[in-house]
């Protein structure tokens, strides 16, 4: 991770929310050791009546130790079109802190395109997630512990190429760690369930 991304890409990812003992038997399946996690943190933006979220869009600023990224994610027929800017982590905090998005680049582009006018977004809140990654010959595996709100809960991602071949990897590998599926709405929608709650 943290390798610099082309600005577009498909993300093709089926997930399933952990118990803290079914995260615990998968980082010792797979031998991980505390220094293969990473940590970011996730900013998310929106209008005060979300336009974003109607149309099931995600924009998000994230945070990792030396560089960050702003993607903007719109539902395709099949997964998810990432949308994305390179920034520095100077950047990031400068648009954290002032809850103003770029004039300029991909997502800023891709929002006017929308119809959005990026004056009329906001920071709805934050998530941090320590995440391990595992290429497998299925794809690559995310194994994330994320807090947000007071709440802390435990995830695994595997992102494919295929998605026929890919979900039957994926219910494949869940058996093999003897996994029940849980699936979840994706963090953006957690986070914001879980602050609605708090109100």
């Amino acid at each position: 991770m943290g390798q610099k991304r082309v600005s577009e890409n498909l993300e093709i990812e089926f997930k399933t929310l952990l118990s803290i003992e079914e995260f615990s038997r998968t980082v010792d399946y797979f031998q991980l050791k505390e220094k293969q996690f990473f940590t970011q943190t996730n900013y998310y933006f929106d209008s005060a009546d979300f336009q974003l979220k109607e149309k099931h869009i995600g924009l998000r600023v994230r945070t990792l130790s030396n560089n960050a990224e702003i993607t903007l994610k719109i539902p395709e027929e099949v997964g998810l079109l990432e949308i994305n800017d390179t920034i520095s982590i100077d950047e990031a905090q400068h648009i954290v802190a002032s809850a103003t998005l770029p004039n300029s680049g991909n997502v800023y582009n891709r929002l006017t395109t929308l119809g959005i006018n990026k004056n009329d977004l906001r920071l709805i809140g934050s998530l941090t997630t320590k995440r391990a990654e595992i290429k497998l010959p299925q794809g690559l595996l995310a194994l994330d512990e994320s807090w947000y709100n007071e709440q802390h809960d435990f995830e695994l991602e595997l992102e494919v190429d295929d998605p026929y071949n890919g979900k039957a990897d994926f219910l494949s590998l869940l058996n093999t760690l003897n996994i029940k599926e849980s699936p979840s709405p994706n963090k953006i929608q957690r986070m914001m369930m879980s602050s609605k709650e708090k109100d």
